[in-house]
């Protein structure tokens, strides 16, 4: 019997009632090998966001909104018929996190207090999936995800994640038990937490699919599955029934929010199939992402991000701009995690568009003193895969088309 891997995020575990709703799935699949991948519940990863940052800016409300936090998983516990003891230990771990959290070092802090999202979020789970008579096991997804200490963005460490699913997942699975553990987070080799990115939830449990040979892997939405566009922001969005692996990877790249950009890689080498399904809807089977050799037309694929910011960087004694420069503005951007959506070079000038956040200055104030920059806010970047004419006309009516780029199979338009 081959081994299922299921991810749920936090919007499938946002109350008492959702995690009902995931116990009563795990009861039709029980007789199965199952692993599950849990969230953080509902909103809990920004709010915990937001109390870093209330208590590094040294504002006390982030105790209330600590507060209010744990009185949001007492509720759901107390729903759930569940003793909120289970809980003292880790609320009072993070309070002593936060309380030494300071703007030195941001990105260890964040690891350290953030990753206490998913260690709740499981705990309950595990709880009242127990609680229904299901043999679940909980395991803790920092002694199986081996990382370096690249906090906030840690690289995975293969062969150590390898031996550790062998040595602690698979006696679970063995002794015919629920392996239940973490997204999102992991470990150095001196045990210290880290995490894979926002929305890494998906990222680990495409690693454990591929350590485990799995099956198959679900990614469990609120959504029937993959769109050829975001439902909220275009009405016309259609589902798709079947997608490569290459389509998928490459909407991901493009901002797509339905999968971790870093899912698709370790499905693909083994040619793991990646279901996308509805934890609302169990009559609709979802999409399938894999190795298709089929030609499918699809419709077009419609990736709209909002506040965008374009940059223009240009040489200040109009020299072209030389691998030497590129080099220099790629360091600073790696330095301060500025991603670039989108890039075009001209003679004396490099245009890129990026996600607006506060690293941008950061990144901006490294490199004054050598170039000349312009900054347009408050853009979008729209990228249509397979596009057409008509299509293109339609989402860029009213609008100012900042800069543009096309393939053959691909355009994207940076708008105001």
């Amino acid at each position: 019997m081959q081994v299922q891997v299921f991810k749920f995020g936090g919007a499938s575990i946002k109350n008492a009632a959702s995690i009902k709703n995931v116990g009563n799935i795990i009861q039709k699949f029980s007789g199965n090998q199952l692993i599950l991948v849990i969230s953080a519940l509902g909103k809990t990863t920004n709010l915990l966001e937001q109390i870093l940052n209330e208590k590094i800016a040294n504002n006390q409300i982030w105790k209330r909104i600590l507060t209010e936090l744990k009185q949001s998983h007492f509720n759901i516990l107390e729903q759930l018929s569940i003793d909120e003891t289970i809980l003292d230990d880790l609320f009072y771990e993070l309070e002593k996190q936060f309380e030494i959290a300071t703007n030195d070092n941001f990105d260890f802090h964040y690891d350290q207090t953030i990753s206490y999202g998913e260690l709740l979020s499981t705990t309950i789970v595990t709880a009242y999936l127990q609680k229904i008579d299901l043999p679940v096991q909980w395991l803790d997804a920092r002694k199986i995800i081996a990382t370096d200490d690249h906090y906030r963005d840690a690289n995975i460490q293969l062969h150590l994640i390898q031996k550790n699913t062998h040595d602690l997942i698979k006696p679970v699975l063995k002794n015919k038990q629920i392996v239940l553990t973490q997204g999102f987070i992991g470990s150095t080799k001196n045990g210290t937490t880290t995490t894979l990115g926002r929305e890494g939830s998906d990222y680990t449990a495409a690693i454990i699919s591929y350590c485990m040979h799995a099956g198959n892997m679900t990614i469990w939405k609120d959504v029937d599955g993959v769109m050829n566009a975001d439902p909220k922001q275009f009405a016309e969005a259609e589902m798709i029934k079947e997608l490569s692996y290459y389509e998928a990877i490459e909407m991901s790249y493009f901002g797509a929010k339905i999968i971790h950009p870093k899912t698709i890689k370790p499905l693909q080498n083994l040619n793991i199939p990646l279901v996308v399904r509805s934890f609302d809807n169990m009559t609709n089977t979802g999409t399938k992402i894999c190795s298709t050799h089929l030609h499918i037309n699809y419709p077009p694929l419609i990736v709209l991000k909002e506040n965008q910011t374009l940059l223009s960087i240009q040489t200040k004694d109009f020299s072209f701009i030389s691998e030497k420069h590129l080099q220099h503005i790629f360091a600073v951007f790696a330095d301060c995690r500025l991603h670039q959506n989108l890039m075009q070079n001209g003679a004396i000038s490099f245009s890129c568009c990026v996600d607006s956040n506060n690293r941008i200055q950061e990144g901006l104030k490294k490199l004054r003193n050598d170039f000349r920059i312009l900054e347009n806010e408050n853009l979008q970047l729209l990228t249509i895969r397979h596009y057409s004419d008509e299509i293109i006309n339609q989402l860029t009516q009213g609008k100012k088309i900042m800069l543009e780029q096309k393939t053959r199979n691909t355009i994207q338009l940076v708008l105001k």
